[in-house]
């Protein structure tokens, strides 16, 4: 599952991005995927390990509720 969601442009500087992904490693774990940044700029890498798919669902659905309280839109 990979949710991007983005900023409006402001007209001064590029918008800003963030991409949650959810990835399942080779041992049965899960891997949320966080990258955030500027748009045609540098970017961060993220990456939090949780044993079961529940917990790690729960944890980018908070991260999407967090982004989108700060003014992000899903795209």
């Amino acid at each position: 599952m990979r949710l991007l969601l983005q900023q409006r442009p402001d007209g001064r500087e590029a918008p800003r991005f963030v991409q949650l992904q959810l990835e399942r490693d080779l041992l049965g774990g899960w891997t949320l995927v966080r990258e955030t940044g500027q748009i045609g700029g540098r970017s961060t890498l993220r990456r939090e390990q949780f044993l079961d798919q529940g917990s790690a669902l729960a944890a980018l659905e908070h991260a999407r509720d967090l982004q989108l309280k700060r003014g992000f839109q899903l795209m």
